[in-house]
């Protein structure tokens, strides 16, 4: 543990420092009350030891203002044989505990191992408690956006039936979570809920993991294997990014939606399961059917209901909640007490684009958590994108903003190109470049003129996967 030993006389705070230091703790010391507010300041110990008696500021007060501005830290006072009652009194007031001078070793080891036995029962019990709040708070994709509101309300309504559900939209907003709340809805919950990722497998091992397979079928194969879709009878099987699987895996999905049977990799038994399955994509699918890369029969079989979950900057009211949630859950599951955001770091979580929406905001304010000092989270705890980019907000596309006029969009596009870029725009249309081609061009250019990969998916509002997928497509080095 780290230690603040506070006492007046050296000789006094220099035989404890050494004393705790032979029992593996790091220490600090501090000649005053005053200096010792300072320091705590500048670095939180979990412990700090007093003395009550001492010039200026004294052990009672230094107790109250630790209490005050550092809650987290545990104070012990130590005190002569002839001021027990005041060593009481601090107790009274928060103190921890307190041991008379002069002490042994063995007693100053003694109060050490309580001390550590108490905080780590402290840490427990805020992991536990921040478990049942995670069990019985609503979940993050609650919103007051009526767009958001609009997705679960129908989500719900359809959890009920076993259609098949595609729920579209970008990567981190929270499809998942959606899939979930329809599963936890449905007559299927107490049924299994099975998630299959469909972008990070190959397609064997992708087959394998959705259909199972048996002893000696390929390499590696060592004994039979069940499985997602049979583990999970009677219950849910969400896969998602359904849109990256293979021509071939796409048949034999294809086959199971109609007919809900299937076969093992190498075996020919025929094996039925009643699932239901809930798909999700950040893909535009019916694109993807146009260009021949996706199957057009299958999209309509995914495609029996299709939700929308909107982006993070399209649910900006939602943010401000979020923020203070999620911030708390990190805080917590580090064993940390909650600070809160000071002004500055709040504008820019509010005002940054977050191109991986719910998903990038959790990992922000995780890493803020574990980086941030005493008082409050600060913009030097925020990625660097965040709080260097904060005074721009990333320009929303139309295919984003359904359902608004030109007029409308234009209003909610904080940042307008320059009139030579839309000019350039106008002229390649003239000249009949395509979509792709002037996609590409924006693409090579924003990598030019950034640093990182992250940087640059931030710029053109994507996430990373989304940018490494453009880049293999259009051959982008």
């Amino acid at each position: 543990m780290k230690f603040l030993v506070v006492d007046d006389e050296a000789a006094i705070r220099e035989t404890v420092a050494e004393a705790l230091q032979a029992l593996n703790h790091e220490i600090e010391i501090a000649d005053s009350a005053e200096m010792a507010i300072t320091l705590m300041r500048r670095n939180l110990p979990d412990v700090l030891l007093t003395d009550m008696r001492m010039s200026g500021m004294n052990g009672i007060e230094l107790l109250t203002k630790t209490r005050e501005h550092f809650p987290t830290v545990t104070t012990v006072v130590m005190t002569a044989q002839g001021t027990i009652e005041t060593a009481i009194s601090a107790m009274k007031k928060g103190a921890y505990d307190y041991f008379l001078k002069p002490f042994t070793f063995d007693q100053l080891e003694h109060l050490t191992q309580k001390i550590d036995k108490m905080r780590g029962l402290r840490a427990e019990n805020i992991k536990l408690k921040t478990h049942i709040e995670l069990l019985t708070t609503p979940p993050i994709i609650a919103s007051r956006n009526p767009r958001m509101k609009k997705t679960i309300e129908i989500a719900e309504k359809v959890a009920v039936s076993d259609s098949t559900i595609l729920i579209t939209g970008e990567s981190g907003t929270g499809k998942t979570l959606l899939a979930k709340l329809i599963h936890d809805h449905s007559p299927r919950n107490v049924g299994p809920f099975g998630v299959v990722n469909c972008a990070t497998l190959s397609e064997n091992l992708l087959e394998s993991e959705l259909f199972g397979h048996v002893r000696g079928s390929f390499t590696g194969a060592i004994k039979d294997k069940m499985g997602r879709l049979q583990a999970a009878e009677s219950g849910t099987v969400f896969l998602d990014e359904i849109g990256e699987i293979s021509p071939n895996l796409q048949t034999k999905l294809l086959r199971f939606l109609q007919d809900r049977e299937f076969e093992k990799v190498g075996d020919t038994k025929t094996v039925k399961v009643d699932v239901r399955i809930i798909a999700a994509t950040n893909k535009d699918l019916e694109r993807e059917v146009h260009e021949g890369r996706f199957r057009e029969d299958l999209y309509f079989r995914l495609n029996v209901i299709e939700l929308q979950m909107p982006s993070l900057r399209q649910r900006p009211e939602d943010i401000p909640e979020l923020v203070d949630r999620l911030l708390a859950q990190s805080f917590a599951s580090i064993g940390k007490e909650p600070r809160p955001l000071n002004e500055q770091a709040r504008q820019a979580v509010g005002t940054y684009g977050w191109p991986g929406n719910i998903r990038e905001l959790k990992n922000a304010l995780e890493r803020a958590a574990i980086l941030c000092g005493v008082d409050e989270v600060t913009t030097e705890d925020l990625p660097d994108r965040v709080s260097e980019r904060s005074h721009l907000t990333l320009v929303p596309s139309p295919q984003s903003m359904p359902g608004l006029t030109m007029e409308q969009q234009m209003q909610a596009a904080p940042i307008q190109p320059s009139n030579h870029a839309i000019e350039a725009g106008f002229a390649n249309v003239a000249s009949g470049v395509s979509l792709d081609d002037l996609e590409k061009e924006h693409i090579k250019k924003i990598l030019g003129t950034t640093q990182t990969l992250e940087e640059a998916a931030g710029v053109l509002g994507i996430n990373l996967s989304t940018l490494w997928r453009k880049r293999k497509q259009y051959g982008i080095s």
